[in-house]
């Protein structure tokens, strides 16, 4: 069966569902339009109701929710536990925002005769979210909150190695009092993606994702008319300038590549470092890495995780295998991870130049990337040569020179002085293939509502 749990700390298979047919996905677009009808009629204030129910059972119920993302997908029990707190916090913002966000607008008009014009935001109808593995519930609630707020229901499709994650989730939102068909969980495979979304009572998609599927959905969306927004790959520049504080940049970058086993779309993958300081970045960085303790992801001491999969494991290692074979240096660092389940043993990987494949792949695991630049204006040429645009970081001692150089850099988000950062309330979103539109605050909140032109015009007609 395509949905399943397995530990990734030991390889077990934990349990199974079958995949839904035809008619339940028929059944879930009846309920979930069904659901619109009323939800929609709703004030903004009775919905985020709902949404501060399921945050107080988030915070509730916590290490019961973490201990099922670390057995899904394997990621360290106190980031799990950051996760479940992240999302209920996305939950509060809109029980606080979204009223205010969600206000008409007037309009200021040049001309008296256009009458008093003003922007409402009306809900569109059923959504379809299609989310990743890496975080199980911050990726649900970063939609959830943001469209249920705005009257919208919605469908999730989640990965399908986290199918209690998805359950769960559904669960909560029941145990909040939502009502009937507002969140549905659906495990439909990636064939019946067109089969909902060519239903006209299906208004859009929302994928966070690769780029392959990303491709393939939009696609889709694209030959129904539907709107879609993408959050897909990246490979985040973090740019070391030659004044750096190298004690806290070395141990940002551990940090910023290696949280959630490196399974993180924003994480600091390509770390451009100017020549001045590569000498000194690359050996306490390497020194860094290879003090990291892989284990039990239960475990407290436990710092680096199991990859998601075997079958992640697998592709990142063909991966590192490959970039050698064009040319790249592989240097393992650290102690022997263990030999079960899906570790990675960290890898920090030189001489990686453009006529390699690597030098412009994402890579979703414990593998580092170091390029050295020339200088500032060097570093600033390599951030931007990528297919990617999500996040990046710049490190300086010198704020000002920090947000020069971010100013330099296409990419959806950047800081200085910190790896791409996620948050309640931040945007997120990139650029290139990295996708298109934002998710969260007033910016997700507006992706999927009708901003309809209401015009109260009182003058005589011409004739």
């Amino acid at each position: 069966m395509a949905f399943a749990t397995v530990n990734p700390y030991t390889n077990e298979l934990v349990k199974s569902f079958p995949s839904a047919t035809d008619a339940e996905i028929k059944a879930a677009v009846d309920r979930s339009d069904k659901a619109f009808q009323s939800w929609k009629n709703l004030s903004i204030a009775e919905r985020v109701g709902y949404l501060k129910n399921a945050s107080a059972l988030l915070r509730e119920k916590s290490d019961e929710y973490a201990a099922l993302l670390t057995l899904e997908m394997g990621k360290i029990f106190g980031e799990s536990k950051a996760e479940v707190e992240l999302s209920a916090q996305i939950l509060d913002y809109y029980v606080k925002h979204a009223e205010g966000l969600l206000a008409p607008r007037k309009l200021p008009v040049m001309d008296p005769a256009e009458g008093e014009a003003e922007l409402v935001n009306d809900p569109m109808g059923v959504l379809l979210a299609i989310e990743p593995w890496n975080f199980p519930f911050y990726q649900v609630a970063r939609i959830l909150a943001p469209q249920l707020s705005a009257g919208n229901t919605l469908i999730l499709k989640h990965a399908s190695n986290v199918p209690q994650s998805a359950l769960a989730f559904e669960q909560l939102m029941k145990d909040a009092g939502l009502p009937e068909g507002v969140f549905i969980n659906l495990f439909a495979e990636h064939d019946k993606v067109e089969m909902i979304l060519a239903d006209p009572r299906v208004c859009g998609v929302a994928l966070t994702g690769s780029e392959f599927a990303g491709s393939a959905v939009a696609q889709v969306a694209g030959k129904h008319l539907k709107k879609s927004i993408m959050e897909l790959g990246g490979a985040d520049a973090f740019v070391v300038l030659d004044d750096a504080d190298m004690d806290k940049t070395v141990a940002w970058g551990v940090f910023g590549r290696h949280w959630n086993a490196g399974q993180v779309c924003v994480s600091s993958k390509r770390m451009i470092i100017d020549a001045k300081v590569y000498d000194e970045y690359l050996e306490k960085y390497t020194a860094g890495v290879a003090a990291l303790k892989a284990g039990d992801p239960m475990d407290p001491a436990t710092q680096l995780a199991p990859l998601s999969s075997q079958r992640a494991k697998d592709g990142l290692l063909k991966q590192i295998e490959e970039a050698v074979k064009h040319g790249a240096t592989a240097i393992e660092v650290g102690e022997k991870v263990p030999a079960q389940g899906c570790f990675v043993q960290p890898t920090i990987l030189t001489n990686v130049t453009p006529d390699n494949p690597a030098y412009y792949q994402e890579f979703f695991g414990p593998v580092s990337m170091i390029i050295k630049a020339e200088d500032e204006a060097d570093a600033i040429r390599i951030a931007n040569d990528s297919p990617f645009g999500l996040g990046g970081s710049v490190f300086t001692s010198d704020n000002a020179r920090g947000r020069r150089v971010a100013g330099q850099i296409s990419t959806g988000m950047i800081f200085i002085n910190h790896p791409t950062m996620v948050k309640a309330d931040l945007p997120f979103g990139g650029v290139r293939r990295s996708g298109f539109g934002r998710e969260l605050i007033d910016l997700g909140l507006k992706e999927f509502v009708n901003q309809k032109l209401i015009d109260v015009v009182d003058i005589d007609a011409p004739f």
